[in-house]
């Protein structure tokens, strides 16, 4: 059998073992094939052992297929492998990078359900399996009253999702209305509402950078610090990734080279332990500090 059409079948298969219902001019619609050929490969299911049921014009491969189950026996965790694993999950550091690896890893498997109960709860869970949802099918979504930090304004935001960040904090969307990808956090989301319009932005999607400190915009901007053994420890076990640009230059010292896509984050860490870090580089820095530390005392 030939890979394209391998490839064909396994999405089918997911599209119809998946949450969402589809008629066979949608599946035909999002594989971009004919109704014939979906239909033909429904038959070539059929042939190969699987109930494939139909309701009105709605496909859905039965679960209790035998063959399905045989698959589904290498791949499915019970109930209490699942609260071990899940509690294994936990139990890293939300900044360790392997936490998201593993997560990334195991979305390849359970469709990023299990991944989403495991970092959060309730409706921030259910919002991140929409999301999901809504990426794996191109789809635009609605983010029903997402509260913005920026302007502090309650509104419903038309966007393209397509990327997480670690942990499935933010989102990356194109937002059509400005015309910028820009980065929405989960927990200020009020819902997620999936809608049926295709991706029309495609093109524009882009993530922009992401700093040490989990800070992200379209430009980086040079810093370098210098810190006392204390200092280079929490940084380390707070941003875990500093340690990449990290270099220890004496006994108790270490120097920090690095780019930041904003002087907030990296801002915060170096006022709170300001008598333990000593700012080298850059001129744009110093002034930020500069005018951060005037606004504390005098406002």
């Amino acid at each position: 059998m030939e890979q394209a059409k391998i490839d064909r079948l396994l999405r089918l298969m997911k599209m119809l073992t998946g949450n969402m219902s589809y008629t066979l001019a949608e599946i035909a619609n999002r594989l971009e094939m004919s109704e014939r050929t979906v239909y033909r490969y429904i038959e070539t299911f059929k042939d190969a052992g699987f109930v494939v049921k139909k309701n009105g014009n709605i496909f859905k491969l039965d679960k209790d297929s035998p063959h399905f189950k045989d698959i589904s026996d290498l791949l499915h965790f019970t109930v209490e492998e699942s609260h071990i694993l899940q509690k294994a999950i936990d139990s890293i550091a939300e900044t360790n990078i392997y936490k998201q690896n593993l997560k990334k890893k195991l979305g390849t498997l359970y469709d990023y359900k299990i991944l989403a109960e495991t970092t959060h709860k309730g409706i921030i869970a259910d919002n991140i399996n929409i999301l999901t949802e809504a990426i794996n099918s191109s789809q635009q979504v609605k983010l029903k009253q997402y509260q913005s930090a920026k302007s502090n304004d309650i509104s419903d935001r038309l966007v393209e999702p397509f990327a997480f960040t670690t942990n499935y904090v933010q989102i990356w969307a194109y937002e059509p209305e400005s015309g910028k990808n820009k980065l929405f956090k989960v927990s200020r989301i009020g819902k997620v509402e999936h809608l049926e319009t295709p991706f029309q932005y495609k093109s524009k999607h882009k993530m922009g950078f992401m700093d040490l400190f989990r800070m992200s915009s379209e430009k980086l901007y040079p810093v370098k610090i210098k810190m006392s053994i204390r200092a280079a420890m929490l940084l380390m076990e707070e941003y875990p990734l500093a340690e990449k640009e990290m270099i220890q230059t004496s006994d108790n010292e270490w120097i920090l080279e690095t780019k930041v896509c904003s002087f907030e984050g990296i801002g915060r860490f170096v006022v709170g332990l300001c008598d333990e870090i000593k700012v080298l580089e850059s001129e744009p820095f110093k002034r930020f500090l500069s005018e951060k530390v005037g606004r504390l005392i005098f406002d």
